[in-house]
């Protein structure tokens, strides 16, 4: 005997996805980068090191290249650096638009200036950050 029920299921679970994981790929806009600069920021008020390696992924690779450990051991010491009162205050961190910078549409600069948070950080304590475009999300390649 068929169950009504079961019908509704079965095209849920053979939907078509953009990308061979099934993961749809994020908007390539500003404000995308932005919000995955605000979840760095977050990350590193939370000491959430998976997150933290995964947006900053590509910019760590490059600095394990030039000898530095890789992203889970050198964010050990990141975190370590980062004092309680600006860890609680990057976790609440937003990002201003208006001093984002779009260099192409698929390279963006978050410069220090753009973050906003409770505490005053400078360039040796935070530093500002190039975004890039690639696998289909925005991520840290380097410093702005």
């Amino acid at each position: 005997m068929h169950t009504p029920s079961a019908t509704p299921s079965a095209p849920r679970s053979q939907t078509p996805s953009a990308t061979p994981t099934g993961i749809q790929p994020a908007p390539r806009t500003k404000e995308r980068a932005i919000q995955r600069y605000e979840q760095y920021l977050h990350a590193l008020g939370r000491e959430d090191i998976t997150t933290a390696c995964e947006v900053a992924g590509p910019g760590a690779k490059k600095a394990e290249d030039k000898g530095f450990g890789p992203c889970t051991s050198t964010y050990v010491a990141v975190f370590q650096m980062i004092s309680p009162t600006q860890k609680k205050a990057l976790q609440k961190a937003t990002v201003d638009p208006q001093r984002v910078v779009v260099r192409t549409p698929s390279k963006i600069d978050m410069p220090l200036e753009a973050v906003r948070s409770s505490v005053t950080f400078s360039e040796s304590d935070l530093g500002g950050y190039t975004l890039e475009y690639l696998k289909n999300d925005w991520f840290i390649t380097g410093s702005a």
